[in-house]
């Protein structure tokens, strides 16, 4: 990785008529302008499907991709579906925020029809994407088919514990008695990934590469869990005995309380990691560069037991260190990976990142606590980090600017040099961008200015986050000029 920088701007964030961003023309049209902008990465959220509450960290696998983000307009074109069958689809009202309510209703009637007309068309190249993907695609075909069999229930609620515990002969059943519903999700992660690599392909053609989010947990209720009970720490009946989460912080008084399931980091290590090695393996299909979220739970991960309301009952427990993290570098050489280490720096998550050898991540809204000195200031980083405005979890930094302590803004007024003339954002972005660190990459929503209503996320909430969209001409040829010219000034095209 060379002096560069990049853009953080999830799929779900691009204009469409359809009510969210998808692998369509917005998404070529972004990219250009991110080649136009001088920027070298654009960085992405995960893209797996996502369950309840529509947070792309917990979704029904770690290795599919999100039917969400299938471009109907290609499915047009590729004579699946019709304008008029699209056109009669209530998609929401506002365009600048997703209605993930009115797109479950709609989009699977319309990718079924899809399945119909083009599966027996596709079936050579199905068959091949299903040879590719034998190790995790009929589990989670069926996990789905499941769901929707009993309801979109959780697996953890299905009322037939044969299926619920994936014994052998209920499998075999339902995978006959629903065969239509696993064609179906056989035939939606055969179009997402086609059009991914086409996106992607076009990307990288560009002299652009993807950062890509990987959890370092999955979601109870996903197909990962329910076909391999054996790497997490659950009982009898594979219900966890304690779960993730992270203990109070800057984010939340009571700590965040996540739920996933843990590994069992001891049965994964006998048999070298293996999971561990399919799941990145996954990864890289997808993305050009890995970001490790939640790094320090590599070495220590909060425990917190099963049926708490909040994780301040937690339990920091050792996690793997080097023996998981050697295993993924060292097999996975030819691909960059970035380590999520926020939050409070241990000497012993200090002392993994640098065994690791990899970037960690500084934080620019982070940097100017009054009160303290912050290794996320400028003037302290080596040149082996990755500089954030914020994440995908901080505010933008206009409503930033107003939800700080006052003495944190005058301290970075003061710093960073601020003047109304040149503007609080792009003052910031000064900062980031003129740093020794070898990426900057800030949120789309700081380029704009964007601030009350445009976060993508606010941790610790259930509703309302995910949903921020960029509204068609909002990333233009003039906003491209002005990134180009800061991003060349600052020496990162």
């Amino acid at each position: 990785m060379t002096r560069s920088s990049g853009i953080l701007m999830p799929i779900s964030s691009l204009p469409s008529p359809y009510g969210i961003g998808t692998f369509g023309k917005a998404a070529y049209q972004f990219a250009d302008f991110l080649h136009a902008a001088g920027q070298k990465y654009w960085q992405l959220l995960p893209l797996g499907p996502t369950s309840y509450g529509d947070s792309p960290y917990q979704a029904f696998s770690t290795f599919a991709g999100n039917p969400y983000f299938i471009d109907l307009d290609t499915l047009v074109q590729e004579k699946l579906l019709t304008k008029k069958e699209i056109a009669a689809c209530s998609w929401g009202a506002d365009p600048r925020y997703v209605d993930y309510g009115k797109i479950y209703e709609s989009r699977f009637t319309l990718l079924e029809k899809a399945k119909t007309r083009g599966w027996e068309r596709d079936r050579e190249a199905v068959a091949a994407f299903e040879a590719e993907n034998a190790r995790w695609l009929p589990d989670y075909a069926l996990f789905m088919a499941l769901k929707r069999h009993f309801g979109m229930q959780a697996w953890t609620e299905w009322p037939d514990e044969d299926a619920r515990l994936h014994r052998s002969d209920a499998i075999a059943r339902y995978r006959a008695e629903l065969r239509e519903d696993v064609e179906l999700f056989i035939y939606l992660q055969f179009l997402f990934f086609r059009q991914w690599s086409a996106l992607k392909s076009y990307i990288n053609g560009l002299g652009i590469r993807i950062i890509g989010d990987i959890p370092i947990y999955v979601a109870m209720d996903s197909s990962d869990v329910w076909s391999e009970p054996e790497n997490f720490q659950l009982d009898e009946n594979n219900v966890p005995t304690e779960v993730s989460g992270v203990p109070p912080d800057y984010f939340s008084a009571d700590g965040q309380l996540w739920g996933n399931p843990l590994y069992d980091y001891e049965a994964m290590q006998k048999n070298g990691f293996e999971w561990w090695i399919r799941r990145i393996g996954g990864a890289t299909k997808l993305y050009d560069v890995i970001r490790i979220d939640h790094f320090r739970g590599f070495e220590s991960y909060w425990a917190v037991p099963y049926g708490e309301t909040t994780a301040i009952n937690g339990r920091w427990v050792k996690g793997p260190g080097m023996a998981l993290v050697g295993v993924l570098t060292g097999w996975f050489h030819d691909i960059e990976f970035i380590a999520e280490d926020l939050g409070y720096p241990t000497p012993e998550v200090t002392q993994l990142l640098a065994d690791s050898h990899l970037p960690g991540m500084k934080v620019l809204e982070f940097a100017f606590d009054s009160r303290d000195t912050s290794s996320y200031l400028p003037h302290s980083y080596g040149e082996n980090c990755i500089c954030y405005t914020g994440t995908h979890d901080n505010a933008p930094l206009a409503l930033w600017r107003t939800e700080a302590d006052k003495a944190d803004i005058a301290f970075a007024v003061e710093y960073l040099g601020l003047n109304e003339k040149e503007g609080f954002n792009r003052g910031v972005i000064r900062g980031g961008m003129s740093s020794v660190a070898k990426l900057f990459v800030a949120q789309m929503q700081d380029w704009l200015d964007l601030g009350a209503g445009h976060r993508m996320n606010v941790p610790g909430t259930g509703c309302g986050n995910w949903t921020w969209r960029l509204l068609p001409g909002e990333a233009g040829k003039r906003l491209a000029k002005r990134i180009y010219e800061m991003t060349r000034i600052y020496g990162r095209l």
